[in-house]
């Protein structure tokens, strides 16, 4: 299990701004030197977004155009933005903050609270559904297990689509969505566990996003300090985002629009939790001036696996499937994607333990293998026919890597011993850095070969593994290093939650799948009533289920293995057919009729100039480099005059001293020092430039919107050779 694009596990940090753009292609180096928004990357499966971002924020970085603290990179999941951080920190990038939105938001809560609302923040609760089963006894209405999720569920939307309980009803029928239980039952529990939350002083995850939402709107001083602080955003996935986590979105923002959004629609397979693409796909319409780069070359993938991802788009229907974007793959040819049908589930399970075994003895590593399936209640058939044929594997969706226990505690253990080992008989043997940590760790349960069966002592010897295997590759990359060193990376990484790979087969659902790749992948239960699922009946519901099986069909890099089973348990009836999403793509079938949606081609699209609606337009900057000589300039006055200081300067002298003379009076007349006007290096660089308009000007480093607004006209008049409107020194 690995992120979105092939790295070494440490590389060397680039040298040079310069240097963070090599590797990249045309659209991704595209994305990586838009460093002022608006900017929208349309990124199909497997192109390098999470690349090209992140070379964006670590070339910003890098070229002194972008200060790290004022960056916010907002993802979904704490695993992205740790993988962000871990990348950023590898481009030397670090210090940029790259947070959920939920994170973002509770950091800012938990800060500002004393100030907006005075006293101690409520506590917020982990899980609602004991509050949920709470206000149904208050309501005196009985819920099962299952209601109770599914009651959860409707209460989560409601608050992500900003809802209140007395319009969920309508709401809910609206958005077409199938309510669990009568619409006017479920308003009444959602207004209890309302309640239940005030009278207790807690809140819940989306009452973080609310609370945030109401301070930034209601205290405009706070708002205007949150802004101060973050001045740049990018923000993954943005085809997954809420109508809640958008308004918190443009409260950060403001009127400013130094904003890089990145998604796909085509993967949009949330809207079940209120995520909606339409902030994508309308993304041009709110910002006209904004540049769009569509990635296409698809980098993970071979040619077979995304012929197969094209076809199950080619006939997708919708708002997302006009938007689809036609991946070319650039890898070289793999085998054809194979299918199989079964008799029964459990020898389809049976048959996917059998060829992952052949793949492993073969030499295929576990860790680039996957099982996924379409709900989680599938896995445990496949838990017990790996478990039969000897398969390590994990479980997709356990808790995060460094906060498992035992992690924990083998990180106390090496910390003591790289502070103490010359007194540990333990390491007494061990000649190199691995070595020293199979010895500490083997006293924490580790052994050369994996327990037997599976359970609760094999996931924790898959933990105690991964961090063996973490040293091995730390060492081999970095020679010399100790355990200390060590130490010190699993520091960074905790920090990060940048994990390493744990060897074992992936069990996962597609949707937790999401933003994963593996070399091999088995999509299983492939059929009628499970791809779709049998509750998605709207016409919205089967493109999600159809979009779900693309991004399944998109984790792998080399082999895909489709499978289904004609009925559920051996001596069933045999009534189960192939997903209708596979007509036409599988060998011996016929495609369903339909309308061919156009692929999107890869490219580069510029926005109107100028344009933003009534709010002013700020001019975008391209990054830092010589005029003369083409370096990225690094320095920030070597910034400011757009050209090395070794380099020939063209500055008309006479301009400058009319430009100083100018600034002079404006200082006397403001009661200010001069370089609160402009710097001298500023005022240099205007009579290099000697701008014609205010777009000229504006470029200039050192004259942001507010100068330009305050003395535009009187600099823009001296470079013409007039004077200042105003100006009564005109002798």
């Amino acid at each position: 299990m690995t992120a979105a694009t092939h790295s070494t596990l440490f590389p060397q940090v680039p040298d040079s701004p310069d240097a963070v753009l090599d590797g990249l292609d045309p659209e991704q180096r595209e994305v990586a030197t838009a460093l002022h928004g608006p900017v929208c990357v349309l990124a199909g499966a497997g192109t390098g977004k999470t690349r090209a971002i992140t070379h964006r924020i670590a070339y910003g970085v890098r070229a002194g155009i972008l200060q790290p603290s004022s960056v916010l990179a907002v993802t979904f999941t704490n695993r992205a933005a740790g993988e962000m951080r871990g990348r950023l920190r590898q481009l030397g990038a670090a210090g940029v903050q790259a947070r959920t939105f939920h994170s973002a938001a509770l950091r800012q809560l938990q800060y500002f609270w004393p100030k907006a609302i005075g006293g101690s923040m409520p506590r917020l609760v982990d899980r609602k559904i004991q509050l949920v089963a709470d206000a149904a006894a208050a309501c005196r209405i009985r819920l099962d297990r299952g209601e109770l999720r599914d009651v959860t569920a409707e209460i989560e939307w409601s608050k992500v689509t900003q809802t209140v309980p007395a319009d969920y009803a309508p709401a809910a029928a609206k958005a077409g969505r199938e309510a669990p239980r009568d619409p006017a039952e479920i308003a009444q529990l959602y207004a209890a566990y309302e309640d239940i939350k005030r009278e207790r002083s807690v809140i819940d995850f989306e009452d973080v996003l609310l609370l945030t939402v109401a301070v930034l709107q209601d205290r405009h001083d706070i708002a205007e300090q949150v802004r101060a602080q973050y001045q740049h955003f990018v923000v993954d996935e943005y085809q997954d985002v809420s109508p809640l986590q958008q308004r918190l979105l443009e409260l950060w923002l403001g009127e400013r629009d130094d904003l890089c959004v990145v998604g796909d629609a085509s993967q949009t397979i949330y809207s079940f939790t209120g995520a909606t693409p339409d902030h994508l796909l309308d993304f041009r319409t709110r910002h006209p001036g904004a540049t769009v780069v569509k990635l296409v070359r698809d980098y993970r993938s071979t040619p077979q696996v995304v012929h197969l991802a094209n076809g199950l788009l080619a006939q997708a229907r919708g708002r997302a499937a006009d938007h689809r974007l036609e991946l070319v793959s650039q890898r070289p040819a793999g085998p054809e994607p194979v299918y199989t049908e079964y008799t029964d589930e459990p020898a389809e399970a049976e048959g996917a333990a059998r060829r992952i075994r052949e793949l492993m003895d073969a030499g295929v590593p576990a860790a680039e293998i996957a099982v996924l399936f379409r709900t989680n209640a599938q896995s445990e058939t496949y838990e017990q026919a790996l478990a039969d044929a000897g398969v390590p594997y994990q479980l997709r969706g356990a808790e995060r890597f460094f906060d498992r226990p035992e992690v924990r505690k083998a990180g106390v253990a090496l910390r003591g011993a790289a502070r103490f080992g010359g007194n540990d008989s333990l390491l007494d043997d061990a000649v190199d850095l691995p070595s020293q940590v199979r010895a500490v760790l083997s006293g924490e349960g580790w052994t050369p070969q994996p327990p037997a069966g599976s359970g609760a002592v094999r996931e924790r010897w898959e933990s105690l593994a991964a961090l063996v295997n973490l040293a091995q590759d730390f060492a081999a990359a970095k020679p010399g290093a100790t355990l200390a060193d060590l130490v010190a990376e699993l520091d960074e990484r905790a920090n990060a939650q940048h994990a390493p790979t744990v060897q074992g087969v992936t069990l996962a659902s597609l949707h937790s799948a999401k933003g994963l790749e593996w070399d091999v992948v088995f999509l299983v239960g492939v059929a009628e009533g499970m791809m779709p699922i049998t509750y998605a009946k709207t016409d919205e519901q089967i493109e999600e289920e159809r979009r779900l099986l693309y991004v399944g069909v998109t984790r792998a890099r080399e082999r895909l293995h489709l499978s289904w089973a004609l009925s559920r348990s051996p001596g069933g009836r045999p009534s189960r057919r192939p997903s209708r999403f596979l007509d036409g793509l599988r060998p011996g079938s016929t495609a369903t009729t339909g309308r061919t949606s156009a692929g999107g081609a890869g490219g580069i699209e510029r926005g109107i100039p100028g344009t933003r609606g009534s709010a002013p337009r700020r001019v975008q900057r391209t990054p830092a480099r010589c005029r003369v000589c083409g370096r990225t300039l690094t320095d920030a006055g070597e910034m400011k005059l757009m050209r090395c200081d070794d380099c020939p300067s063209d500055m008309n002298e006479g301009l400058y001293e009319r430009l100083r003379e100018w600034r002079a009076d404006q200082a006397r007349n403001s009661g200010q020092p001069a370089f609160c006007v402009f710097t001298d290096r500023t005022l240099m660089a205007i009579a290099e430039t000697a701008p014609g308009d205010a777009h000229e000007l504006a470029r200039i480093p050192g004259v942001g919107m507010r100068k330009l607004t305050r003395y535009g006209a009187d600099v823009l008049a001296i470079c013409a050779g007039q004077y200042p409107a105003g100006d009564t020194n005109q002798d």
